[in-house]
């Protein structure tokens, strides 16, 4: 019986200078609430693991997250679909070459957002005249 006492008390003793040596050294952790699920998104696959525990630990400013437990799924990851040019955008390829709203907002997706790139591609189009 007094082996099982001293042994718990060496451990929490331990426990505590390992928490003062931690934040001498300058880490620090603390759990991250309400976690349901966490997303990891590489080139070929998403990795979904539901309900974890999630730890941030920050060493001299630098912070990692440690993630436990949960269910894990495997996904192909899903290719985005064409985002739609916002309307100032269009506007103003509109205003300077012309064309019209339509017209600019085909050529702002083919360009993928770049303006001067679809302003270039619409001013080196023949104008239709009627």
């Amino acid at each position: 019986m007094a082996y099982k006492a001293l042994k718990a008390a060496r451990g929490a003793r331990g426990g505590r200078e390992t928490a003062r040596m931690m934040e001498k050294m300058g880490v620090k952790m603390n759990e991250v609430p309400d976690v349901t699920q966490v997303i990891i998104r590489t080139a070929t696959k998403d990795i979904v693991i539901d309900s974890p525990a999630v730890t941030m630990v920050t060493v001299q400013g630098q912070a990692m997250y440690q993630v436990a437990g949960g269910e894990i799924s495997e996904s192909k990851p899903q290719a985005p679909g064409p985002v739609a040019p916002p309307d100032a955008d269009v506007q103003l390829v509109a205003q300077q070459t012309g064309k019209s709203f339509e017209e600019s907002a085909k050529a702002l997706t083919d360009a993928g957002g770049d303006l001067a790139r679809a302003i270039l591609f619409l001013k080196s189009q023949p104008s239709q005249s009627s």
